[in-house]
């Protein structure tokens, strides 16, 4: 019997429960994995409090590494034994569990030099900034970026990506020891939003230019603040609502502020063509087997403590990347 987190009623991370299930065999185009480790995202809470609204019930998660342990028909890429992550979005839901059947489309073999609980901690982070890095803009040396979250699981590649290709990394945080956190793994300068004016402080440290882009991942709370940070012709990049949904807002503001570019990206249109999502996977992959970019695990939890996972979630307890250990 496998474990499984499921959910069924919205709400409050009190709606999680655990539950044993049986499996059975893959079927046409599908594997059975055995998980060795779980991706927990803000994305996660999205799915829990019905603002990504599923039929009930639920299971949760759309993350996970683990090993083949049965092919279903149809199914020539991959065999018993193989080591594979992935990430996706309703097609992958269903992440929290020790063992699953899952779309063999889905599925990304893991190189030797990855193991599983670092591929469960950063396929759909490092897919994510991976396309940011790499489709969003064609940054450059010289350019600048101002990086919500810096200390988060996504933040803490993006810098380090950033860094690679000669980007200036400004970090928001909201804690001296995330603050050093950020600045440990690429931000150039971190700014304390929680007592700092945001936009006034990156037009600072750009002496008045306003940076390139903008990587926003709050929302409702920072959106306004974003786009007077941004330079003339900048891009606001609005990545993820932590703080609530943005409101509704007149276009005619971007010329306002600078005739500024607007896009709301999901990782889901970026992994859509095989193709793509390999060679974005392929170069996070190579970076992160090298050592060019450090993955970091911060929290670890058992399956049976996804409610108190969620709340450190949501109370911005937690930094990096974390993962449910099967």
């Amino acid at each position: 019997m496998a474990k499984i987190v499921r959910m069924h009623q919205v709400g409050a991370p009190e709606v999680l429960c655990i539950e044993e299930v049986e499996v059975g065999q893959p079927g046409p185009g599908q594997v059975r994995l055995r998980q060795g480790a779980v991706g927990l995202n803000f994305a996660d809470t999205y799915f829990r409090s019905g603002l990504y609204p599923v039929p009930l019930p639920a299971g949760m998660g759309v993350e996970a590494a683990g090993t083949v342990e049965a092919v279903g028909p149809d199914v020539a890429q991959f065999r018993v034994g193989d080591r594979v992550t992935y990430t996706g979005f309703l097609n992958t839901l269903g992440a929290y569990a020790t063992e699953r059947l899952v779309p063999a489309s889905a599925l990304i073999r893991l190189p030797e030099a990855i193991s599983l609980e670092t591929a469960a901690a950063m396929t759909m982070r490092g897919l994510t900034a991976a396309y940011l890095m790499r489709r969003i803009h064609d940054f450059k040396p010289g350019d600048t970026l101002l990086l919500h979250a810096a200390a988060g699981g996504v933040g803490l590649i993006v810098s380090q990506w950033a860094r690679l290709l000669g980007v200036t990394v400004i970090g928001t945080v909201s804690s001296p020891a995330k603050a050093r956190l950020a600045l440990e793994h690429g931000c150039s300068h971190v700014i304390d939003y929680s007592r700092e004016d945001v936009a006034a402080r990156a037009r600072e440290i750009t002496q008045g230019r306003g940076v390139t882009a903008v990587f926003d991942s709050v929302g409702k709370n920072t959106f306004m603040g974003s786009l007077d940070s941004l330079m003339r012709r900048g891009l606001m990049v609005c990545v993820g609502t932590a703080s609530g949904p943005i409101p509704p807002f007149d276009p005619q503001l971007l010329a306002v502020k600078g005739s500024l570019y607007l896009t709301r990206p999901a990782l889901a249109d970026y992994i859509a063509d095989p193709l793509e999502k390999a060679a974005l996977a392929e170069e996070l992959f190579d970076h992160v087997a090298s050592g060019r970019i450090r993955i970091e695990i911060h929290q670890r939890y058992a399956l049976e403590e996804a409610v108190q996972a969620h709340r450190d979630l949501e109370s911005r307890k937690t930094t990096g990347s974390s993962v449910f250990v099967c």
